[in-house]
């Protein structure tokens, strides 16, 4: 089962939300503090914006699992993510668009995962038989499938959302759901031209495969409970189900004899997402303090100001008292009692933020 391509599924940014910074609200930055004209400030708004947007569509994503599309509200997205429902109206018009654009990242994940599976096997140099026997277009589409399914494994609610609450999440849901089973239906069609010795399907038989797989995932995916087993496990029927029709009863046997391939070796994320237990909203001055600090360990008051565009010495002196109390950083000067500059460090807690900050606005 070949997805849709990396484009697929996705709209500009622009047809769902706004862009990263408010564009267009008139409301100034997402919990910004204001101030600041320069470039370096303008980054950090963008760095603060694209972080509260990730938590915004995580949010969205975990809450549409839990209560169905049709349920959540504006208030469960902004409490299960923890910025000002103000933030949630900068980057996005309302709560569709908000699901808009977490379909879309999720869409473009799989994507990029499952198009990268399938077109390795369609390049010329890898058109020979694996072992098995097997080549083509079959290979082509089992490792498509199979790229999909290590992924509904590693993220169940990303597959869920694009599966199963798209399909009550409203006519554009549906648009964008509609458009990814097209590209599949075309890829499966590919395996009409390269037929070997087998009647022609009838002209639905695409639209009928992809139905079928969509009712497996659906069924799983909506409630893993009432099913046992990994999704890897699903390999082998589901391309017996899909070859059956384009390459006979012998195809469809043998592709339940061939062995499931070893899953990738991915890292994983180890426990909580720490911007999520911050009990402070993130401005882009908080981001750009920490960020200064982690770049320059032991910098004092005057240095960290000046790294992180504040001109106003009482206000750098009030952000790092803060963020001390918060514990995401530390102090190992000597400080005011001898006259001596402060010397700025992050503790593990503030390391642990600054790799999240830096994580998610490289996405």
């Amino acid at each position: 089962m070949s997805p849709p391509d990396a484009r697929a599924g996705t709209r500009p940014q622009r047809a769902h939300g706004k862009r990263p910074g408010g564009g267009g609200s008139g409301r100034g930055t997402p919990d910004g503090d204001g101030g600041g004209g320069t470039r370096e400030a303008s980054v950090g708004r963008e760095k603060v914006s694209e972080i509260q947007r990730a938590r915004i569509l995580a949010a969205m994503t975990e809450v549409a699992a839990e209560r169905g599309a049709g349920n959540v509200t504006v208030a469960h997205v902004v409490s299960r993510s923890g910025v000002s429902r103000r933030t949630f109206y900068e980057l996005f018009d309302d709560r569709e668009a908000c699901f808009l654009a977490a379909f879309d990242d999720a869409a473009q994940c799989i994507s990029a995962r499952v198009v990268e599976a399938y077109g390795s096997e369609r390049r010329p140099h890898t058109r020979t038989p694996h072992r098995g026997g097997q080549a083509g277009w079959p290979a082509s589409i089992r490792a498509g499938l199979a790229a999909l399914l290590d992924f509904l494994e590693d993220d169940p609610q990303a597959g869920r959302l694009c599966i199963v609450e798209s399909l009550a999440a409203g006519p554009r849901a549906l648009e964008r759901r509609a458009h990814m089973i097209e590209v599949v239906k075309r890829e499966l069609e590919k395996g009409r031209v390269e037929g070997r010795g087998v009647r022609e399907p009838p002209p639905l038989t695409a639209e009928g495969v992809v139905g079928a797989v969509s009712s497996v995932l659906h069924a799983r995916l909506a409630d893993p409970a009432a099913h046992s087993g990994s999704f890897a496990e699903l390999l082998g029927p589901l391309m017996g189900m899909i070859v059956l029709p384009y390459r006979g009863a012998a195809a469809a046997a043998k592709e339940l004899e061939r062995p499931v391939p070893a899953r990738p070796v991915r890292p994983r994320a180890a426990g909580k997402d720490p911007l999520r237990e911050l009990d402070m909203r993130l401005t882009y001055r908080t981001v750009r303090v920490l960020l200064a600090i982690g770049q320059a360990p032991g910098a004092s008051n005057r240095e960290v100001a000046a790294a992180s565009d504040v001109e106003d010495q009482g206000q750098i002196s009030k952000l790092l008292a803060r963020l001390k109390t918060l514990g995401l950083i530390e102090n190992a000067g000597a400080g005011h009692l001898s006259g001596e500059p402060n010397a700025w460090h992050l503790t593990a807690k503030g390391a642990d933020v600054s790799t999240a900050i830096e994580a998610q606005t490289a996405k």
